[in-house]
């Protein structure tokens, strides 16, 4: 039986993960078939990869000032 490995996560893959869930909290959804969705590389470097990562989009506002 081969030795189990660890594996961390890279700080793009947990970049990855807490925007899901920012994502998820904010327009209350489950995070679940995000989570499902991703797909892993392993970098000799970096550990796992997220290489499917969420895309933020935000709305432009726009602002003026008044005085």
């Amino acid at each position: 039986m081969p030795t189990p490995k660890n594996i961390t996560l890279s700080d793009q893959a947990l970049g990855a993960v807490m925007l899901a869930l920012q994502n998820s909290l904010l327009t209350q959804t489950d995070i679940v078939p995000v989570l499902k969705g991703f797909n892993f590389v392993f970098d000799d470097n970096d550990g796992l990869v997220v290489t499917n990562p969420p895309i933020l989009r935000a709305n432009e506002e726009s602002t003026s000032e008044s005085e």
